[in-house]
């Protein structure tokens, strides 16, 4: 990618579980890097900051809820979440907005993730909403080709929304279109969002692995891991509204019977194990609607049991 764009994360006033912040992203030294990605591609100026660019600072804000420490047992793990190894995790900021250019923090949100890639650590992104992962799943080109699993309550494959090509709407239509994106897997979809029938057509047209909701509480996430090939490399995204809203209630549009957080810990573990898992992003939070910091608290869990699957997996060279 052109080197054009300085990329230069904006600093933070908490960072996530208190891990050192790394804003220099070419001096990286690092296994994992916490960015967060506040600002989408809007359908209109209401959207521009919208509760869900708040995110990245609720998660981080919250995460000392999820995280007692690296000598606490972690009882989801079946050890401490470094497995005793010299780990280094780091925050590298908030990708900033520029008011006078609502494209900028796309360019710099894909240069950020390839200089976290080339330093060989593992991008864990905060959105934001879903457009953000774009810019993301663009920056794997390089470590490609990589499946991507995606948990949401909604298809995601408007080709436009409002004009807008980048939107929340269309994350998992452009990454079709990626030829470093190989199978795409959808899972825990229900009740209805923006997409129509010609969406629905053109993802099963696509080959897109579709799994509704009562489709996994049926068979099980054993069964939906078993349909992901073994050996290869894959991304992880996860919508906050794919989830069960009694584990994350804080979303803009909640609809009851999603995955649950044990088969979150099923399929986050299962992806570490079967192959690597090269980054995940979590998105769609509003935390104005939150409840105890549930969806937070959560957020960081989810972040937590990727960590430290990967630790346990031996992913990163100490």
């Amino acid at each position: 990618m052109p080197n054009r764009f300085t990329v230069a994360p904006r600093a933070v006033t908490h960072t996530f579980c208190n891990f050192p912040l790394a804003l220099d992203l070419d001096t990286l030294d690092a296994h994992v890097a916490i960015l967060g990605l506040p600002y989408g591609d809007p359908y209109s100026m209401e959207e521009l900051t919208n509760d869900q660019t708040n995110a990245p600072t609720a998660v981080r804000r919250t995460s000392d809820k999820a995280w007692e420490g690296l000598d606490s047992w972690d009882f989801d793990l079946g050890g401490t979440v470094f497995d005793g190894q010299a780990i280094r995790v780091v925050d590298a900021g908030d990708v900033p907005g520029d008011p006078r250019d609502l494209t900028a923090h796309y360019r710099l949100a894909e240069a950020a993730v390839r200089k976290i890639l080339a330093a060989g650590a593992m991008p864990i992104s905060i959105g934001g909403d879903h457009g953000v992962s774009i810019p993301v799943l663009r920056a794997l080109e390089d470590v490609g080709p990589v499946n991507l699993i995606q948990i949401d309550a909604h298809l995601d494959w408007r080709d436009h929304l409002k004009g807008t090509k980048t939107g929340y709407s269309s994350p998992i239509r452009r990454a079709a279109e990626m030829p470093h994106i190989d199978q795409i897997f959808q899972i825990g979809l229900r009740c209805q969002g923006s997409a129509r029938a010609k969406e629905f057509k053109a993802a099963t047209n696509h080959g897109v692995n579709l799994t509704t909701a009562y489709e996994l509480h049926d068979q099980g996430m054993e069964k939906i891991l078993a349909q992901i090939p073994d050996g290869e490399k894959y991304y992880l995204t996860i919508d906050a509204d794919g989830m069960e809203p009694s584990a994350m209630p804080a979303v803009a549009y909640p609809a009851p019977g999603g995955v649950t957080y044990v088969q979150m810990h099923k399929l986050i573990h299962g992806l570490v194990n079967k192959g690597r898992l090269v980054g995940m992003d979590i998105v769609e939070i509003t935390p104005a609607n939150d409840v105890n910091d549930l969806t937070s608290i959560t957020a960081a869990r989810l972040i937590t049991n990727l960590i430290g699957a990967a630790a346990k997996a031996g992913y990163f060279r100490v």
